[in-house]
């Protein structure tokens, strides 16, 4: 396997503070310079009382961001709403909604963020997870 095949948690992690959120996030951006999908993948770890802060990525800057929590609680602002997440709960923030993360609870909560510009979509049908996930959205 090669070197830059695989990064360990916490190789070039960063201190990060989001969007003029409290308390900096640890930060990490996988395969920044090696990657050719036009997304990026981090991660991000909120300690208690850490925000992101709320914000848009506005339309001349367009970005979606999926939000994936992979442990501990948040509560992330979605335009009007407020969700309560748990760990395997995943939220979407199109381009052009103001949306945000507070981390209230007692443990650290960890994200993977992935966004990127917003595109065509696509085809995922041809793949064998794409069907049985369309399958299984209409039962």
């Amino acid at each position: 396997m090669d070197a830059a095949s695989i990064e360990r948690a916490d190789e070039g992690g960063f201190p990060y503070l989001l969007h003029e959120g409290e308390a900096p996030v640890r930060a990490q951006w996988y395969f920044r310079t090696q990657t050719r999908l036009p997304v990026a993948v981090h991660r991000w770890v909120f300690p208690p009382g850490a925000t992101e802060g709320n914000h848009v990525h506005p339309h001349d800057e367009p970005l979606d961001e999926l939000y994936l929590l992979v442990a501990g609680r948040a509560t992330m602002t979605l335009g009007e709403q407020r969700v309560e997440m748990v760990a395997g709960d995943a939220l979407l923030a199109p381009a052009g909604v103001e949306h945000g993360v507070r981390n209230d609870g007692p443990e650290p909560a960890e994200f993977v963020v992935v966004w990127g510009r917003p595109g065509e979509g696509f085809d995922w049908t041809p793949y064998g997870t794409g069907r049985a996930a369309a399958e299984a959205a209409t039962t």
